[in-house]
């Protein structure tokens, strides 16, 4: 069954809205349209939280409380869920909810304007953890900035929240809400306006029919990327294909000591299972983006949109992971380090879609990734190196090495691994080997760092991975 009509809930009731604009945002239907103005926007790409919403999704008979950036977000992914905004957390006896006394009883609100998105963040952050630690907090809070600098209260204020009953109007009205989104039936969306169509098949089948008749569309999943071309650059998006919709497309299976991660898997979900094996894959996902930006992108938008300083690439190819192309015609397997072509180019056809990603489980190696950025927290990377390396009775074995940030594609530093493998694991080894370095990538310079720059860096970030593993210990600045 196929539908123009996208379903959601608001204010306890499902709205329904037939044929909206596809690159209509959330936060312009939120203030232009409800004028609710209490959601701001502030950068229109996803990086300040100003306008952070909440959208309640429902996993396993329960509601799962998701933040999401409302800037970059369009407005038919509502399908299906419920929608909070900092409107609705006061209680319909006009109480404030525990979050907003929170920041009141802090002080937590300076200026005002980033507020809302912090209250919200909080909101998502109280609804889905009872016992909040330092980490959880600050994982919580990173997506969101404030122009004052004031931090430490926000934080106080969420410190207080820690272990505080759950007993909000929202718990109060939970069972009323499943009912209501078990009401919708999530089912196939096409719409058309003006001269605009947005897809949201629910299976790989419905996703396969699409492509067989339409051509030059744009995949959107979390939207980081493509959302910018109508936020940013102005543009129009004329046909997009939903992918989030295809349950299909989200999963995570380990068989045969490889992990295999569905295209519709958040970031977030691969973070928490990926950091079993890798443990510096999740530590570089958590700089990736913040909470808002890891709920709703996945590892294979990651992929697609090539970009070279995309933090996972130089992770995956690091790691051998390969990618699972499908289409209507067939399912092919392909190593990733084959499919980057040139700039924001790949081998990705007209009528494919990456299925899955997969990486192999490394059991002797030793793993190391390091993400350099001019802010910790929430920033697009200078330059990424990633470093897996097998080492038997201080003998390289096997190596790879990778960096983003380094080259119009993320690619594998070939010269400098010939160097290494089969090499005395020694300081002098990698000594050497850094100058190679200067034959596998030829750096830019931009805004974000110079060409000499990045060198420095890529070479001391094989010597740090050299020094790390010798000393068996992390080695920071301080």
């Amino acid at each position: 069954m196929t539908s123009n009509t996208i379903e959601f809930i608001l204010d306890n009731k499902i709205h329904r809205i037939s044929d909206p604009d596809p690159n209509e945002t959330i936060l312009n239907f939120i203030r232009l349209k409800l004028k609710k103005t209490g959601t701001k926007e502030g950068c229109a790409e996803g990086g300040c939280g100003a306008c952070t919403v909440v959208l309640g999704e429902l996993i396993d008979d329960d509601i799962y409380y998701k933040a999401i950036n409302a800037c970059i977000a369009f407005l038919p992914i509502l399908n299906g869920k419920q929608l909070i905004l900092v409107e609705d957390l006061v209680s319909p006896d006009g109480k404030l909810h525990p979050v907003q006394n929170a920041m009141v009883k802090f002080h937590g609100s300076q200026c005002g304007f980033c507020t809302p998105g912090f209250v919200m963040s909080m909101f998502a952050m109280f609804k889905n953890n009872y016992s909040l630690n330092d980490e959880i907090i600050t994982d919580s809070l990173s997506g969101n900035l404030c122009r004052c600098t004031g931090y430490r209260p926000i934080i106080n204020a969420a410190k207080s929240l820690n272990k505080k009953t759950d007993n909000d109007h929202f718990k109060k009205l939970k069972k009323k809400t499943i009912n209501l989104l078990n009401k919708i039936k999530i089912k196939n969306i096409e719409i058309k306006n003006e001269n605009k169509k947005y897809f949201a098949p629910k299976t790989i089948n419905e996703l396969k029919k699409i492509l067989k008749k339409e051509s030059q569309v744009k995949f959107l999943s979390g939207g980081t990327d493509i959302s910018l071309e109508v936020t940013k650059a102005r543009k129009e998006i004329k046909k997009i294909i939903y992918l989030n919709s295809i349950k299909e497309l989200d999963f995570i299976k380990n068989k045969n000591n490889e992990i295999e991660i569905g295209a519709g898997t958040s970031l977030l979900k691969f973070e928490k299972y990926i950091k079993r094996f890798y443990s510096d894959f999740g530590v570089v996902l958590k700089r990736y983006g913040s909470v808002q930006i890891r709920n709703v992108g996945t590892i294979a938008g990651n992929i697609a949109t090539a970009s070279p300083i995309g933090d996972t690439l130089p992770l995956l190819l690091s790691l051998d992971a390969k990618i699972l192309l499908d289409s209507a015609k067939k399912r092919i397997t392909m190593p990733l380090n084959k499919f980057f072509i040139s700039y924001r180019k790949t081998k990705l056809q007209e009528g494919q879609f990456i299925y899955s990603v997969k990486i192999p489980i490394y059991k002797k190696n030793i793993f190391k990734a390091y993400k350099i950025s001019k802010r910790f927290d929430d920033d697009i990377s200078s330059i990424c190196g990633s470093f897996n390396v097998e080492i038997f009775k201080n003998q390289i074995k096997k190596i790879k090495i990778a960096y983003g940030g380094m080259s119009e594609i993320p690619k594998r530093a070939l010269n400098t691994e010939k160097i290494l493998i089969n090499s005395n694991f020694t300081e002098r080894t990698f000594s050497k080997a850094t100058k190679s370095l200067e034959k596998d990538y030829s750096p830019i310079d931009d805004m974000r760092a110079s060409k000499s720059y990045r060198m420095e860096v890529a070479k001391n970030l094989l010597m740090k991975c050299f020094l790390e593993v010798k000393n068996e210990k992390l080695l920071r600045l301080t």
